[in-house]
Formats: C-alpha cells, sequence, structure tokens
C-alpha cells in the first residue's frame, strides 16, 4: 500500500463527506492505494454514522470510535498502530489541510530520502490575535529547544515513513511534537513543504489558548525525556553536586570567617544570624535532595524494561 492516512476528529459530521470525497479522488488520479483511518474521538454528534456510512462507498476507509474523548495523540497513537502504508500521512478533518499536498509529499519522501516532511501553513486564515501570534512565538520557542528548524510544528498535515510511526509513542499531547520524538528515534531526514491553509468550512474549532500553555510544558517535557530519559542522574546529579559545593562553600566560608574571629578577639554575631547560613544550609539540603532524585531516577531507568532497546535501521 503506498499511503495510510490517519484522521483523528471530534465532532465533524458535515465536513467527512466532502473530505473523504476530496481524498478519492486525489489519490485515484494519482494511481495510489491507500487507506484513510478515521479514529472518532468520543464525538457526540453524528460522526460515527457518517463514518459508517461513507465505509459503505470507500472500501478504503477504516473507523474506530473511542467510548470518551482521550484527545488527539491517543487517536494518533491508535491509527498509527493500524497504518500499513508506506508513507504514513496525518491531517485533520475539518477540510482546512489540503490532500492535493498529498503525492508531492508522498514523493519527497520516497524519492528524497527524508523520514518526515511537515506541512509549513505560509499562510494562515485563523483569527490574528487568538490564533496566529500565540503560534509563531510556540513554534520559535520549540525550534529554540528543539534544534528542529521547522517553521510551523502545530500544522497537522505530516508526512512519515512507516518505521518511523512504528517507532515513536505518542501520548499525553505530544501529537504536535512528533518530528522532535522522531528525531530522538535518530530519524533526523527531517523537512518541510508550504501547504495550503483552507479556512474553516462547518464546526468551530476544538482548541483554546490553554493549548500553548500545555504546548510549552509539554516541549520541556518531551526535551528533557529525549536527554535525560535514560540517563537521570546526568541532569540531577550534576545539579545536586553544584548546588550541594554551593552551599558548603558558604558553610566554611561563615566558619573560617568565625575562627579567625576568635583567634583575634574581634567581636562577631552568631554565624545563625547570617543570611549566608541559611542559603549555604538550603542549597546543600536541595543540592543532596537533587542527588537522591537522580539516583532514584537511575534505579527506575536500570529497570526499565526498553533501557537497551535500540531502533536498528540497516543489517547485512
Amino acid at each position: 500500500m503506498d499511503v495510510s492516512i490517519v484522521i483523528p476528529l471530534l465532532n465533524e459530521e458535515e465536513s467527512l463527506p466532502e473530505l473523504c470525497d476530496w481524498i478519492d479522488g486525489v489519490l485515484s488520479k494519482s494511481k495510489l492505494t491507500y487507506e484513510v483511518i478515521l479514529v472518532d474521538d468520543g464525538s457526540n454528534d453524528g460522526s460515527w454514522a457518517q463514518i459508517e456510512a461513507l465505509k459503505g462507498k470507500f472500501p478504503q476507509l477504516r473507523g474506530i470510535k473511542f467510548r470518551r474523548n482521550y484527545g488527539k495523540s491517543a487517536a494518533l497513537h491508535t491509527g498509527f498502530g493500524l497504518a500499513e502504508g508506506e508513507v504514513v500521512f496525518t491531517m485533520d478533518a475539518d477540510l482546512q489541510d489540503s490532500p492535493e499536498e498529498i503525492p508531492e509529499m508522498r514523493r519527497m519522501i520516497v524519492e528524497e530520502g527524508f523520514d518526515v516532511i511537515s506541512g509549513w501553513k505560509k499562510k494562515r486564515y485563523d483569527p490574528f490575535l487568538r490564533k496566529r501570534v500565540p503560534t509563531k512565538l510556540f513554534n520559535w520557542a520549540a525550534r529554540k529547544v528543539s534544534g528542529i528548524r521547522l517553521h510551523d510544528f502545530n500544522c497537522g498535515l505530516k508526512a512519515y515513513r512507516l518505521n518511523v510511526v512504528k517507532s515513536v509513542e505518542v501520548y499525553g499531547d505530544m501529537h504536535r511534537y512528533i518530528p522532535v520524538l522522531a528525531k530522538g528515534s535518530g530519524f533526523t531526514r527531517i523537512g518541510e513543504k508550504v501547504v495550503q491553509h483552507q479556512e474553516r468550512k462547518y464546526g468551530v474549532t476544538k482548541f483554546g489558548m490553554d493549548r500553548f500553555v500545555k504546548g510549552f510544558l509539554d516541549l520541556l517535557t518531551i526535551s528533557f525525556l529525549i536527554r535525560f530519559g535514560k540517563k537521570p542522574m546526568h541532569l540531577f546529579g550534576a545539579l545536586g553536586t553544584l548546588m550541594f559545593i554551593v552551599g558548603m562553600g558558604m558553610a566554611l566560608y561563615l566558619g573560617i570567617d568565625k575562627l579567625v574571629a576568635l583567634i583575634r578577639h574581634i567581636p562577631q554575631r552568631l554565624i545563625a544570624d547570617s543570611a549566608f547560613f541559611y542559603i549555604g544550609l538550603t542549597s546543600m539540603i536541595l543540592g543532596t535532595l537533587l542527588f537522591i532524585g537522580g539516583f532514584l531516577g537511575e534505579l527506575v531507568s536500570r529497570n526499565a524494561v526498553e533501557r537497551n532497546r535500540y531502533e536498528v535501521e540497516k543489517e547485512i
């Protein structure tokens, strides 16, 4: 199979028939064999009934319905588990992502050797202050932290080699960081393509401003997991040792200063009257706790099932 298209959806009853017709027209014209995996993430409208009806018209369609809303990452993870195409696409069900981009994005992966191609909505039709400005700030931060030079991490239209989606685990709200997860798994050939962005035709957006706050927190989480997930002592141990040394240095300074004052019979305040005493004590306590945290993290990591699981790309 040439192409798998994984489409998570929530209350998109009106757009589904038009979307499936559009996909079928583009891929049939391009003579590509394909499957469409629609994952209904707990819709409470007629989306599932629409999927059942469309299944009779499009035998390439597969449908999954969650009992409740689990989120986009869960829907994508489930779809990735079922995908069988050489190139796996993700796109939104709201008709804002154009299936016309699929043949060219597939060509970039198959012929140019990319592992991931991310769409870039260079011209957007979203509200300026509510979505476009926060999106620009978010993408700037994601580029700085991840080191991946993509302009649009939030774009739902992306293409992956099949082994990429089988190697990454998408959970929580990590769906926007699949390229970062892919890079962490060794798939470093990541590119992007300018794609057409459509105005929303039906329904309303399912995302609010809170997604940007969660997005920044998820970015920090995933960066930490990629860099220190299997070696937590490198972070916590280093920070703990540094803080302990700083605290110990302050304590030694106060102790030596007190000793010199006693030898020279210079009147002095109590050590506990100095702010440095409490700063040093707190630093040593926090340093010790961080070191213990890193040590416990190492124990957990050592006993993890995937500790020595590595992805082999080729073997002869």
